[in-house]
């Protein structure tokens, strides 16, 4: 659909780090083939992590990078606007900024490629007259539900956690009521009507990119391709499934030595790794549960520490990762008195952020407790490494639900993490399921031939190297 050899392929992203890396290997990629990229980043301007990124991508001089200061939308949302209501309110604020920035390009783009919460911007294109794509950083039952939204807003009249029997979304299997995403569990609220906007503006588009491949979900990706499920539908773009989009390793840095070192001394497939991504917190009772639970299991681990939740926030470091000045600054506070001490020859804690791809590349990791975000998740695959699903916030839940029900190669726990305190047995139980049990040696398998089928969407005829071929016809 594009002609890579005069192609300017334009690029928006919204901000937070989830947000800004997948859009940012993506233009790797599409740089590769001969395109030339220019992203256009909307900056938090609040996260260290964030910049540092950005720095770091920029140095390389493979794409040109371009940062919009974020509007002021603290008029038109309340202080206490959810993650999504703020990036999808920042994101339709930034159009006269964006659209003024692509004209003072030196060479006029060809196509112009949002993500997820850059759809109010899909118009601008018309402007210029080019295609438009809209590259979804996660997978295809993700991208079911969001089209089939506008059709659920109509047909389903009370809320959606209330279906008994889950929402049926065309082709896919069914969305349990516990696993129902975050922003569209309550209709009042607003990032619930950012959300139906969103799927009501996709359609737009020319095409959806999505990070996935073919072997991971053929049955969903083939139903989003049926167009006789989708009634009620104005369009289902083309699909181009070019995953797995995900951050390469790269040299670990000096001050994380010491990570490393211990790392090198441990068996192999031995260490547990801990992180909730760049904005998952837990509430002070939970880290101390979790402390206990992973010193009941006797099982070696890694895990990633921040300061515990304020109120009930879940996503309380979304906009602020990497900010920290002091990293093991009051650690011991928040941790169950002399946990470190007793734990000090089996577990080592990290503040703040980690290099988790360098860290789940390592042989020494066996098991990784994620909060499931898709980046997360595809990077545990792409080094062959099995999950205990852990969801927080967004469509966290959903991921967790493909994770241990279609994937079957993560453990979840009975009690649902953002509703109630997993308690310091049922961690240590799933931790030894995962990491000592049969059950955790065939999830292991699983993913190692998830991650062999994932290269092979890369190479040369592969799925995902054959759809962004298409993509560029």
């Amino acid at each position: 659909m594009v002609d890579s050899s005069k192609a300017h392929a334009v690029l928006l992203s919204s901000p937070g780090l989830g947000h800004l890396t997948p859009v940012l290997e993506l233009g790797k990629r599409l740089r590769t083939l001969n395109f030339k990229v220019t992203i256009f980043v909307v900056s938090s301007r609040t996260s260290a992590a964030e910049s540092q990124v950005i720095e770091s991508f920029t140095s390389l001089n493979l794409c040109e990078v371009i940062v919009l200061p974020p509007p002021d939308i603290s008029h038109i949302i309340d202080p206490d606007a959810t993650v999504v209501t703020r990036i999808a309110v920042l994101m339709r604020e930034t159009r006269p900024a964006f659209s003024s920035a692509i004209s003072a390009l030196s060479s006029p783009p060809t196509v112009l490629i949002v993500d997820l919460f850059g759809t109010d911007n899909l118009e601008i294109a018309d402007e210029f007259k080019i295609p438009k794509f809209v590259y979804i950083a996660t997978h295809a039952w993700f991208v079911a539900l969001t089209l089939y939204l506008p059709v659920l807003h109509e047909s389903v009249k009370g809320e959606y956690g209330d279906e008994k029997n889950g929402l049926f979304i065309p082709g896919c299997m069914p969305l349990q009521p516990e696993d129902v995403i975050d922003p569209i569990s309550c209709r009042s609220d607003q990032q619930y009507l950012e959300s139906l906007n969103i799927g009501i503006k996709i359609p737009m588009a020319d095409g959806i990119l999505v990070n996935t491949w073919e072997e991971l979900q053929p049955a969903t990706l083939a139903a989003l391709r049926d167009h006789k499920l989708w009634s009620g539908i104005s369009k289902v773009p083309m699909i181009f499934p070019v995953g797995p989009i995900v951050t390469p390793t790269s040299p670990t840095d000096s001050n994380k030595t010491e990570l490393f070192e211990w790392l090198e001394k441990q068996p192999i497939e031995s260490v547990l790794y801990i992180s909730f991504g760049s904005g998952g917190v837990l509430s002070n009772e939970q880290m101390i549960e979790l402390a206990y639970g992973l010193e009941l299991s006797q099982h070696r681990f890694i895990w990633v520490v921040r300061p515990p939740a304020e109120k009930k926030s879940r996503d309380g470091s979304f906009f602020t990762v990497g900010n920290s000045i002091n990293a093991n600054e009051g650690l011991a506070s928040n941790l169950p008195e002399g946990f470190l001490d007793r734990t000090k020859n089996v577990g080592l804690i990290v503040s703040d952020w980690a290099p988790q791809v360098e860290i789940l590349r390592h042989q020494s990791v066996g098991g990784f407790l994620s909060h499931c975000g898709w980046n997360s998740i595809l990077e545990s695959i792409a080094n062959g490494v099995a999950l205990i699903a852990w969801p927080l916030y967004a469509e966290q839940k959903m991921n967790g639900a493909l994770l241990a029900e279609e994937l079957r190669i993560a453990v979840r726990p009975k009690t649902l993490p953002w509703k109630g305190i997993v308690g310091r047995e049922e961690i240590k139980m799933m931790v030894e399921t995962l990491m000592a049990g049969e059950e955790g040696h065939a999830m292991r398998g699983r993913v190692k031939e998830l991650k062999s089928s994932g290269e092979s969407a890369w190479n040369h005829n592969g799925s995902s190297a054959k759809a962004l071929a298409q993509f560029m016809c």
